[in-house]
């Protein structure tokens, strides 16, 4: 059975609303769509930014993604001694990615700001968020995962070892260059 796996990448808010009088802010987001509701760690804000940096995986049959339209991302602020200060709320349509994604068997959207919308339905900040759908059967999605966690445990690579990756032919084209340069500069 084909199914298809939506991983959202919940980055970072930008200007977004303070609801606390006393104290810095302590903001979490919760996503819905369709059934399932995750709830995001908890991150301090710089009054009106918060960074999370966390990803999130929805699963579903994709005749429930035909069906599902959009996901919802609600951020909350924790307030003194209650969760639930309503701080606004970023919807994405999934229509054009699940369909691009069934098509292709994978489509990616990469990091980027979505307005948040108050209670009273104006614009403040913004939420920046990353997704990314795959379409597979069980046997697919196994070497998938298998694949992406080899990309994700390999390190980054320093500038330097970037440097040295440059193909020989072009340093040995520059050092050709400097030095022609400094023989004519002696004739």
């Amino acid at each position: 059975m084909k199914r298809g796996i939506l991983e959202v990448f919940l980055v970072d808010a930008h200007g977004i609303t303070h609801t606390n009088f006393i104290g810095s802010p302590v903001y979490y987001v919760l996503l819905q769509c369709g059934t399932k509701e995750y709830r995001s760690k908890m991150s301090k804000g710089d009054n009106d930014n918060a960074l999370w940096n966390q990803k999130f995986v929805f699963g579903f049959p994709m005749s429930q993604w035909e069906k599902l339209t959009h996901i919802k991302f609600r951020i909350m602020d924790k307030e003194l001694f209650k969760d639930g200060g309503f701080v606004g709320e970023t919807m994405i349509h999934l229509g054009g990615i699940v369909t691009e994604g069934r098509d292709r068997v994978y489509m990616e959207t990469k990091p980027a700001p979505y307005n948040v919308v108050l209670d009273d339905d104006t614009f403040k900040g913004h939420l920046k968020i990353g997704l990314r759908f795959i379409a597979t059967d069980k046997s697919q999605r196994k070497a998938w995962e298998v694949k992406m966690e080899a990309k994700n445990r390999e390190e980054p690579i320093s500038p330097i070892l970037n440097l040295m990756k440059l193909p020989l032919l072009r340093f040995l084209l520059y050092c050709f260059r400097k030095t022609n340069k400094y023989q004519l500069k002696e004739n």
